[in-house]
C-alpha cells in the first residue's frame, strides 16, 4: 500500500510538472480580465451579471483543472459518448427546452440554464478527432468515409439552426471542417462544396428568419435603420472608436454607462473593454487570444497520439474562429450572427464548453508522449 501511495504521488507531481502553465496563466488572466469588464458592464457594482460570471469562473476554472488529470485516452474513449449525449440534448432543447427572445435553445438544470450548441462545439472536434484516428488513410477520402463525416456534420447543425441559432451552427461546421481537412480530405470536395454553397444561396437566404435576413441588411448598409435594426452596431463602432489609443480608463465608457450600447455584457463585450481601454488595451486581449491559441496549436504539435493532435489543431483552430468572428461582427466587418467572446463574453454555457475543450488540451500535454491504439 504504501508503495502504491508513493507511486501515485510521484504520478500526481509529473502531471503538475507537466502543465503548460503559460497557457493556465493565459486562461486565468482572461477570466480576471472578464471579471472586471462583467463588473464594468454592472455600473461598477456586484450585480447580477458580474457576480455570476465570477462565480461560473471560480467554479469552472478549477473543474478545468481537475478535468486536466484525466488520461487523454478517456477523452478518446468518451468521445462518441459526449457526442451522442450532446445532440439528444440538442433535441430535447429544441422539443421542450427554455424559451427566450424567441429562440428555444436552452434546457433549465436549476443552477444553469445549458446550452448545448455551445458543448456542441467542443464535441464535434472529439469525435471527428476519434474518428480520423481510427481510420485508414485510404478510406479518407471514399463514399462511405464522407458520408459518415456529412452525417456527424449535418445534425447537430440542422437542430442548431431549428431553434433557431445560425450564427452558432455555422461556428460548428467550421469548427468540424477544419478537423475534416486537417484529417486529409481531398481539396476538391472543399471546392465542389463551396460552389454548390454560392448555387444555393439565393434558396439560402429565402429560408432565413426575418431578423436574420435584416441582419445581413443591416450589414450591408446599417445606416439605413439607424435607431432600429442598425442601432446596435452603429454604437459599437462609435464606442469602439471613441476609446482612441489609450481609452476613457476604467468606469469610464460613456456608450456603455449611458447605456447606448444594448447587450454590452455578451457579444459586445470587447466594445465596452475597447472603449474604456483604448487601441492598446484590445491589443493586449488580441495578444492574449494568440498566446492561446499558439500554445494549444504547439501541445498539438509535440503530441505522439494522432487524436490528440487532431483535437489540439481543430481545437485552437476554433478558438480562432470564435475570436475572429465576434471582433469582426462588433467591429462591423461582419453581420451579427450571436458568436460570444471565449471566457470573456457572458454566459455559462460558453464558459463551460470552454474550459472542457482546455481541459482536453492539457490533458493532451501532460500525455503528449502517449500513444492510444
Amino acid at each position: 500500500m504504501q508503495n502504491n501511495s508513493i507511486h501515485f504521488q510521484l504520478s500526481f507531481f509529473q502531471k503538475v510538472r507537466s502543465f503548460d502553465y503559460l497557457l493556465l496563466f493565459c486562461i486565468f488572466l482572461l477570466g480576471i480580465i472578464s471579471s472586471f469588464s462583467m463588473y464594468s458592464t454592472d455600473g461598477g457594482e456586484i450585480l447580477f451579471h458580474s457576480k455570476s460570471h465570477i462565480s461560473k469562473f471560480l467554479i469552472f476554472f478549477p473543474m478545468m483543472i481537475f478535468l486536466s488529470f484525466f488520461n487523454i485516452k478517456f477523452w478518446h474513449f468518451v468521445s462518441y459518448i459526449f457526442y451522442i449525449i450532446v445532440l439528444f440534448a440538442l433535441i430535447w432543447a429544441s422539443l421542450y427546452g427554455v424559451k427566450a427572445s424567441g429562440s428555444q435553445r436552452w434546457i433549465n438544470l436549476y443552477f444553469i440554464n445549458l446550452q448545448p450548441s455551445e458543448l456542441m462545439k467542443i464535441a464535434i472536434i472529439l469525435c471527428l478527432a476519434k474518428y480520423y484516428h481510427r481510420l485508414q488513410l485510404n478510406k479518407i477520402n471514399s463514399y462511405q468515409g464522407i458520408l459518415v463525416v456529412t452525417v456527424i456534420l449535418i445534425l447537430p447543425i440542422m437542430l442548431v439552426i431549428s431553434q433557431p441559432d445560425l450564427g452558432t451552427s455555422i461556428l460548428i461546421a467550421l469548427s468540424g471542417l477544419t478537423v475534416v481537412w486537417l484529417a486529409g480530405l481531398n481539396l476538391k470536395y472543399f471546392l465542389y462544396s463551396f460552389v454548390s454553397l454560392l448555387i444555393s444561396l439565393p434558396f439560402a437566404i429565402s429560408l432565413l428568419k426575418p431578423y436574420q435576413k435584416l441582419r445581413i441588411l443591416t450589414f450591408i448598409d446599417p445606416d439605413k435603420d439607424p435607431l432600429g435594426a442598425g442601432y446596435q452596431i452603429i454604437q459599437s463602432k462609435i464606442a469602439v472608436g471613441s476609446g482612441g489609443l489609450t481609452g476613457k480608463g476604467f468606469l469610464k465608457g460613456t456608450q456603455s454607462y449611458l447605456e447606448f450600447l444594448p447587450e454590452k455584457h455578451t457579444d459586445f463585450i470587447f466594445t465596452l473593454f475597447s472603449e474604456e481601454f483604448g487601441f492598446l488595451g484590445s491589443l493586449g486581449l488580441l495578444i492574449i487570444y494568440m498566446i492561446i491559441i499558439y500554445r494549444v496549436l504547439r501541445i498539438g504539435t509535440i503530441s505522439r497520439s494522432y487524436f490528440a493532435k487532431l483535437f489540439c489543431y481543430g481545437y485552437g483552430s476554433a478558438i480562432f474562429f470564435y475570436v475572429t468572428v465576434n471582433m469582426s461582427m462588433v467591429l462591423g466587418l461582419l453581420p451579427i450572427v450571436g458568436s460570444p467572446l471565449p471566457i470573456m463574453s457572458y454566459g455559462g454555457s460558453s464558459m463551460l464548453a470552454t474550459m472542457i475543450g482546455f481541459a482536453i488540451v492539457m490533458s493532451a500535454k501532460i500525455n503528449h508522449k502517449q500513444l492510444i491504439a
